[in-house]
């Protein structure tokens, strides 16, 4: 079945940098557009950036374009999110899923990981 396992959040000071990764199976990854996304506390889940299949395009919430970078390596069905200039604005649970556009909130698979908390705070 479909599974997302996401890692690499923790603890930030403002200005940090982290590392996001999401593992996939149960679907042929290098053929969907993966996307993340994140949930602050109180706050519905919203969209932060996509990427094409073979990396050609990428999108970004307004929000974290010029800070944030999407990446995927299709060999190892894997989604990276490069978050540099962390804000506490930015404290959220992280999720990765597929989607059928490369940028808004609509998400190709109902099945969700259980994200990865990132903190920012000094």
């Amino acid at each position: 079945q479909v599974r997302f396992v996401e890692s690499g959040g923790g603890l930030v000071q403002p200005g940090g940098s982290l590392r996001l990764s999401c593992v996939v199976s149960g679907f042929t990854f290098g053929s969907r557009i993966m996307k993340w996304y994140r949930q602050i506390a109180g706050k519905e889940r919203e969209f932060i950036a996509g990427i094409s299949t073979v990396s050609s395009n990428t999108a970004y919430a307004d929000s974290v374009q010029g800070r944030f970078t999407v990446s995927r390596d299709n060999s190892r069905s894997t989604l990276y999110l490069q978050m540099n200039d962390l804000k506490p604005d930015d404290t959220a649970v992280y999720y990765c899923n597929a989607g059928n556009s490369l940028a808004g909130d609509g998400a190709m698979f109902l099945t969700w990981g259980q994200g990865t908390q990132v903190t920012v705070s000094s």
